[in-house]
């Protein structure tokens, strides 16, 4: 599968790698003039799987009157590239991201604060609060992904089981669910870990850092509720080896689970093909704390610091994903299927506004999260290692904890954000 948007929500914003800098490749070509229009400005995007992008974000630059906008689309390692390439005088002037926080700490990416006057509120919080370090922004969301919970209504209904609203419900639901033939649940082909990651401890009321830069796990509910999802691999209920991951619902379409944790981008095969038998669900709540959780995450226009043309490039960034709405909904729903960072646009949005896909913006909306910038690198990975011995081999959730604890209050301290 090609990288695509889906990709920023199984990680949260990738870490900045420098070095290897012959991925990005040091001779652009690039040239200023020669169109008529303005200062050559260089965009790169990462190689998009929904047929159509590129050709749709060539024509939006074409369409910029005031300078000569040049896509690069670029296959590959996209963050190792972007990252190394900030580090010299031939990378991008605009470039999709996160943008990381060691990018934003090193100076590397340019404040675009001030591009969103006027409109900062109509933008999803929780997705510009990932582009948003002590109090600036940082870069302009450009659309919302999210995953969700897909069920078979024919499965539950013959199963005598309803739509699972809470953690326990989920996990004896896919034990009921799970015949012969069929298995109860998918959560991708490593049992969940992976695609997981932070949405059960936010499904228990638990962030992973706090507004105030703290750690947001260190309590008991985190090793309880994470324990619950061993339970899965222990009752056999979960489909193991499928053909295809998790981003595709293959699996679920064939009847090879009764559910399936899946993008908001499979919406449209699912509805095409089932008609109206499934529903959708955030993943459901845990504990007395407990509220349901979907992640999002969105890519971002960023600006590079680097960049010969910073005022010409904040100027285009402004035109196509500030003022430019037309563009944004062509992004976001012409060539795949998601929500404008625009929450005036995601409203307007005839193809959001009826059936599960009006259920899923409504979701984003009142269950959202996303990682937030200081939860870094280091101390995500360290979580998501810990994560899989829990759930995967039954490994003591609370002893597996203590050191992510301990590593993400060492990494808060390294960026300054905890005391």
């Amino acid at each position: 599968m090609s990288i695509s948007r889906r990709g920023l929500l199984g990680s949260g914003a990738a870490a900045a790698l420098y070095g290897a800098l012959a991925a990005c490749g040091s001779n652009t070509g690039r040239q200023d003039g020669g169109s008529g229009k303005g200062p050559r400005i260089e965009h790169w995007y990462h190689q998009y799987g929904e047929a159509g992008t590129q050709q749709a974000v060539e024509r939006y630059a074409r369409a910029y009157p005031r300078a000569d906008v040049r896509v690069q689309w670029r296959p590959g390692n996209y963050d190792q590239q972007t990252a190394a390439a900030l580090l010299t005088d031939s990378g991008p002037d605009v470039f999709e991201g996160g943008p990381t926080l060691d990018q934003i700490r090193g100076g590397q990416v340019v404040d675009v604060t001030d591009l969103l006057a006027g409109v900062r509120e109509d933008f999803h919080p929780q997705v510009l609060a990932t582009k948003t370090h002590r109090g600036r922004i940082w870069a302009v969301p450009q659309v919302i992904d999210t995953q969700l919970l897909y069920y078979r209504k024919s499965f539950l209904a013959g199963a005598g089981v309803e739509p699972p609203r809470t953690l326990d419900a989920l996990v004896d639901a896919a034990r009921a669910l799970t015949t012969k033939d069929v298995k109860g649940l998918f959560l991708g082909n490593d049992g969940g870990p992976g695609v997981l990651l932070a949405t059960p401890l936010y499904a228990a009321g638990l962030p992973v850092v706090t507004e105030d830069g703290e750690v947001g796990f260190d309590d008991p509910a985190a090793a309880r509720t994470l324990g619950k999802l061993h339970r899965l691999h222990r009752d056999r209920s979960l489909l193991l080896g499928a053909p295809t991951d998790w981003s595709d619902p293959s699996a679920f379409l064939q009847g090879l689970t009764a559910m399936q944790w899946s993008g908001l981008w499979a919406l449209p095969l699912i509805a095409e093909k089932l008609g109206d038998d499934f529903g959708v669900l955030p993943f459901p709540g845990d504990g007395p704390g407990g509220r349901p959780a979907v992640p999002v995450g969105a890519y971002g226009a960023v600006v590079s610091a680097r960049g010969a043309h910073r005022a010409a490039a904040k100027a285009y960034v402004k035109w196509l994903w500030v003022d430019g709405t037309e563009y944004q909904e062509d992004f976001a729903l012409s060539y795949g299927f998601h929500i404008p960072a625009r929450i005036s646009l995601a409203k307007r949005a005839a193809a959001l506004r009826k059936g599960a896909a009006a259920e899923v913006v409504r979701f984003t909306t009142d269950h959202g999260y996303a990682e937030p910038l200081l939860w870094t690198t280091a101390s995500r990975t360290a979580y998501k290692d810990a994560l899989s011995r829990i759930v995967k081999d039954g490994a003591d959730p609370e002893r597996e904890l203590r050191p992510v604890v301990a590593r993400t209050r060492s990494e808060l301290r390294r960026v300054g954000a905890a005391r």
